[in-house]
């Protein structure tokens, strides 16, 4: 791993917005992205099409060692395959908050996640890319927002891709995945120790973007 290559690191629970926020930073910069949980949705595609159990950890870490996956823009390819929409799912996505507590999973992973930090510089977002990916990150960013606030962001999502969805069930889910996401045992999600922590409830994407754009070209 290449430590003089800058990393920004955005951490946060499901929906606070990371991904849309760290895309828009990569962009500004002219930085590689990195969306770790694209990895793990990955996995988890595999494992619900090949049958492989939730429980499985070291089946699970296998497939993540052995697939080849490929990231073109907004297009995800998968041993060859476009697979963008299929690893968005509710299905999917529930899949992968529950595997992603295996430690032997997530050290199957850190190799591929840290192969991505190339010059001119990376934004990685994830639960664990300031804690565990890239400690030495530059800078480093945990996002978060209400449940309130992320449900109604995923309900929108959901609706404007023709996708039905009800605000009390992905609250429901959001509860669930958020007590997985901070009692698991292996790389738990929390801010690291030297992050800045931002709650996005209240703000717009552009917000966020620029508070974020800020702290870097100060640092």
């Amino acid at each position: 791993m290449n430590s003089t290559v800058p990393v920004i690191a955005i951490d946060g629970p499901t929906a606070s917005g990371k991904g849309a926020v760290a895309q828009r930073v990569a962009r500004a910069l002219g930085f590689h992205y990195l969306d770790s949980g694209a990895l793990y949705r990955l996995v988890a595609l595999l494992a619900l099409e090949r049958g492989v159990p939730a429980d499985d950890a070291g089946r699970l870490a296998q497939l993540a060692a052995t697939m080849q996956p490929r990231f073109d823009g907004d297009r995800i390819e998968l041993d060859g395959r476009d697979v963008t929409d299929a690893i968005r799912t509710e299905e999917v996505s529930a899949m992968a908050s529950r595997i992603a507590v295996h430690a032997p999973l997530r050290a199957a992973l850190l190799e591929l996640q840290q192969s991505f930090r190339r010059p001119p510089g990376l934004v990685a977002d994830g639960r664990d890319m300031g804690t565990v990916v890239f400690p030495d990150a530059r800078l480093k960013v945990y996002l978060t927002a209400s449940v309130e606030a992320r449900a109604g962001r995923r309900y929108k999502q959901l609706i404007e891709k023709g996708i039905p969805a009800n605000m009390t069930t992905l609250s429901q889910e959001l509860r669930a995945r958020d007590a997985r996401d901070f009692g698991r045992s292996t790389a738990p999600l929390m801010p690291a120790k030297d992050a800045y922590q931002l709650d996005s409830s209240a703000l717009t994407i552009d917000e966020v973007v620029a508070r974020i754009l800020d702290w870097y070209r100060k640092g």
